[in-house]
Formats: C-alpha cells, structure tokens, sequence
C-alpha cells in the first residue's frame, strides 16, 4: 500500500518535444508537457472537452528513451509521483509547480 500514497497514472498527448539536458555527471533530465482530456455533456446537450495541462520530469535511462522515442503529439501513458517546488522568478516573485517525476512510460497508438 505505501506506493498508493503518493502515485499517479494518466494516459494523454505530449504537448512538446522532450527538452533534454544532460549533466557534468553524465545524468539525464527529461521536460515534457502532457495534455490530458475530459469529455462531457452540458445542459444543452453538447460535447464539451476539458483540457489539463501536465509537467512531467524524468532522469536517467527514462530521460535518455524519451529524448530518443517521443515527441509532440504522441499518446503515452505515464506512471509516476507528484513533486511539488518552489522557486523564486527574475522579478523576485516566489512560484510554485506542481510536477510528475515519471517512474515509467509507454508509447502508445503506434506499430513500432
């Protein structure tokens, strides 16, 4: 039970190619946006979708495979954790994100 604490999985579209960086150390860190879907009827009867928008973060091997195999506008699925942080921007405003350290992915829709 205690990965259930703090565990999330969605499946969406990316909404960018993955910025990758790599490190002195030889690390990897991996961006990607992830927009999720949510469809629904309003009182008139119409199809209304709602978009989230999603920050991802992945290291390492996992960082390295989704520079190599992704980019915008695949559909994968994701498993992770929330991270919150903060941060202080250029006008001296404190800023705070809330973002998915990805454990795991897959690519999804495709035939490879």
């Amino acid at each position: 039970m205690n990965t259930l604490k703090n565990s999330v999985r969605l499946v969406g579209n990316l909404g960018m190619d993955p910025e990758v960086k790599s490190f002195d150390n030889n690390k990897k860190l991996a961006r990607l946006s992830l927009a999720t879907n949510e469809s629904y009827k309003n009182d008139k009867g119409e199809k209304v979708t709602e978009t989230q928008w999603h920050t991802l973060v992945l290291w390492g091997t996992q960082a390295k495979l989704a520079g190599d195999y992704l980019k915008k506008g695949d559909e994968v699925a994701i498993e992770g954790k929330l991270a919150n942080r903060n941060y202080t921007d250029k006008d001296g405003i404190k800023r705070y994100s809330c973002e998915i350290v990805v454990n795991e992915f897959m690519k999804l829709g495709s035939r490879v």
